[in-house]
């Protein structure tokens, strides 16, 4: 069964935030992962949720997707990231 992280990015430093697009596809890609949803236009039709910028990525399941999540090569990637963003993110299994 496919998982999903979810990405709500409020960025800061676009500049920086490029450092981090280099490198993080190639790794989620090799952990199988297939970014669905990057940016894009959205619109808040309940609620107070108001994300500046989504990111979705499917993994082939939970296990991996956290084994992506807590792998070496993300872990750098997240410093970058955290130089250009502040993230929430979650991850969730699908149906």
């Amino acid at each position: 069964m496919p998982a999903y992280a979810i990405l709500d990015l409020k960025v800061f430093d676009k500049e920086k935030l490029q450092e981090y697009k280099k490198v993080a596809p190639e790794i989620i890609k090799k952990f199988g992962g297939k970014i669905i949803i990057r940016g894009g236009e959205s619109n808040t039709v309940e609620g107070n949720w108001n994300p500046e910028r989504i990111v979705m990525i499917e993994f082939p399941n939970y296990e991996t997707a956290n084994n992506w999540w807590n792998s070496d090569e993300y872990k750098i990637a997240t410093e970058l990231r955290k130089k250009g963003a502040n993230t929430n993110v979650l991850i969730i299994d699908g149906i």
